[in-house]
């Protein structure tokens, strides 16, 4: 699965949380300064071209969703970060923000719950 630029991710969070939408919805949706429409339109055909999002006519317009899940573009991203940054090892990663962050015991336990979860 290709890894989402910046905008694309920008995106792709406010249709994981609306689930439809117009390209006027997701401007609505967008922190100051919001973008031109022509922008996010491009972007929303990039990511069709990607095969993230959908769209079903609507007169004039179309009406955009994601077609892949937040929680499968996450696990997928996940794992190339972990190969690409901490040679797969899971291990390194969460030692290496162990260490960075200093965690606390609960926050750690349940960093290695969830990714526990993700193996299985």
């Amino acid at each position: 699965m290709k890894e989402l630029t910046k905008a694309e991710e920008e995106i792709m969070q406010v249709l994981w949380e609306l689930k439809q939408a117009f390209v006027k919805d997701i401007i609505n949706r967008l922190p100051e300064p919001k973008p031109a429409y022509n922008t996010v339109s491009t972007i929303v055909r990039i990511l069709q071209q990607k095969g993230f999002v959908g769209h079903e006519p609507r007169g004039k317009s179309h009406r955009y969703y994601p077609l892949i899940t937040k929680e499968v573009y996450t696990k997928s991203f996940m794992k190339g970060f972990v190969k690409k940054y901490f040679s797969g090892s899971y291990q390194q990663m969460v030692s290496f923000f162990t260490k960075q962050d200093d965690l606390s015991l609960k926050e750690l336990e349940q960093l290695l719950k969830e990714l526990k979860d993700q193996q299985s």
